[in-house]
């Protein structure tokens, strides 16, 4: 038995303490390292901090309702928007309850923006339910209802949207986005 724990167990946990180390500690701090220097900000979290104060982050969707803010996408995280529960609502097309709340956000937005074609990114929910962006598209959509709610000209509106609208990457690699918090934040003058 002395023989056996010696040439089968003694290796196999030596290999077990050497890998978790490796695997589970010194790769894991080398990565966070070099993320550190090379992406901070999202090394971070991507975090918003508005005068010493943490807002959010630009890649978790927050719910915004009032008619002075832009809406974004809707959220079957939790009850909304909620980091802990991330994910779909796995409704089918034929599911009834899918089609009352779609059917709903549509009464909701017609009520707000009037009967302009509504983009669709403003009914359906992401699959992580957290999605920070809409499209340009949904974006134009609200511009006219936050202009009047602001008692700002449509064109400055446009001119803020145009500043959180990123181009797809190299040109042709996703699509093009609006950041829905940072374009909030900046309506209300608190980005710099």
């Amino acid at each position: 038995m002395t023989s056996f724990l010696r040439r089968q167990l003694r290796p196999a946990i030596t290999l077990l303490i050497v890998l978790t180390v490796i695997t589970g500690f010194a790769y894991p701090a080398a990565i966070l390292a070099v993320a550190q220097v090379v992406f901070p900000s999202q090394a971070n979290g991507s975090l918003i901090v508005v005068d010493g104060k943490t807002v959010g982050s630009s890649l978790i969707g927050q719910a915004f309702d009032q008619p002075t803010y832009f809406w974004g996408r809707p959220s079957a995280a939790g009850k909304g928007n909620d980091a802990s529960s991330s994910g779909a609502s796995n409704l089918g097309p034929t599911s009834q309850a899918l089609i009352d709340r779609i059917t709903q956000q549509v009464d909701q937005l017609r009520a707000a923006n009037g009967n302009a074609p509504i983009p669709v990114d403003l009914v359906t929910t992401s699959a992580s339910g957290l999605d920070p962006d809409i499209s340009p598209a949904a974006a134009e959509y609200q511009v006219g209802r936050v202009a009047a709610a602001r008692g700002m000209s449509v064109d400055a509106v446009r001119q803020a949207v145009a500043r959180h609208t990123t181009q797809p990457f190299l040109g042709f690699i996703g699509e093009a986005r609006v950041n829905v918090l940072a374009l909030n934040l900046d309506l209300d003058g608190l980005l710099r």
